[in-house]
């Protein structure tokens, strides 16, 4: 089977890879070559286009890009929350439009970073979208400890991760950190929007001398919207012993094609992101 044949004219996985991250001159741009990206390559739509954005690093395989990190925040009862940007208005091509964006730490964090993959066609990705922000447990966590501890749609707490410097399933080395898969912005949609957390010492230890981990960590606590790069999977923390076949024991390991990041460096990216369909494309 040829690459171009793997999905159907129809799926948005293929446009995906083809047109969003798929070409080498976009994959190797760092964050100072947004001027050569050619932004023709952006379909029409709502937002979209070059995007830098903060990521977990890629560190192996086919996946061109990070996965974009989540920025946390933890309530006054404990639970864990992802902060969405500020929504305003902005003009692009002489149409009004809602975006959500804000500066923090020093970063432009903007909904854009989870423009990718289809989810910008996801109710939660809607700037205006109706959402608590709280992270929540998935329906079949792959760690026993989460299984026991939550049902679906259980917000995560702080509490919950107290032996993050000891915990350990056998895959990797204990004490790495403490993790959790769940949803975000997903309660009042259709679409279910898939993270992973973490709790960890080397988030404490790296915060201390970075701007951006400052504002987007709290507690040694760091999340991610957990979609690969590559065809979209969902890769996991401490889910596989096939992991460190791949250097990714203490990593994040996709099974599907063996892309790896490392959740503890976060990287400035350059990517374009999808636009937001509007009620048009929706018609067609």
């Amino acid at each position: 089977m040829s690459e171009s044949d793997k999905y159907p004219m129809d799926s948005g996985r293929r446009r995906f890879v083809k047109g969003v991250v798929g070409g080498a001159t976009l994959v190797g741009a760092g964050a100072t070559g947004a001027t050569t990206i050619n932004l023709a390559t952006a379909p029409a739509g709502e937002g979209g286009g070059a995007t830098e954005m903060m990521a977990i690093e890629q560190t192996g395989g086919p996946a061109p890009n990070g996965m974009p990190q989540i920025p946390i925040e933890i309530d006054d009862e404990g639970f864990l929350k992802g902060v969405w940007p500020e929504v305003k208005t902005e003009t692009q091509e002489g149409v009004q439009i809602k975006v959500a964006e804000m500066n923090l730490g020093g970063v432009t964090y903007s909904g854009e970073w989870f423009q990718y993959c289809g989810l910008e066609s996801y109710g939660g990705i809607d700037p205006q979208a109706e959402e608590d922000n709280f992270l929540r447990s998935d329906a079949n966590p792959p760690y026993s400890w989460q299984s026991d501890a939550y049902s679906e749609g259980d917000k995560l707490h702080v509490d919950d991760f107290s032996d993050y410097k000891e915990w350990g399933n056998e895959v990797g080395a204990d004490g790495v950190g403490k993790p959790a898969t769940g949803t975000w912005r997903s309660q009042e949609s259709d679409d279910t929007l898939p993270i992973q957390v973490i709790r960890s010492e080397r988030i404490e230890q790296k915060v201390q001398n970075d701007e951006w981990l400052q504002a987007s960590t709290q507690n040694g606590f760091i999340a991610w919207m957990n979609k690969c790069t590559h065809f979209c999977c969902v890769p996991g923390y401490k889910q596989t012993a096939d992991a460190a076949r791949y250097g990714a024991a203490n990593g994040v390991y996709c099974q599907c094609h063996q892309s790896t990041y490392d959740p503890f460096t976060i990287v400035q990216e350059l990517f374009i992101a999808r636009p937001r369909p509007t009620d048009s494309d929706d018609e067609e």
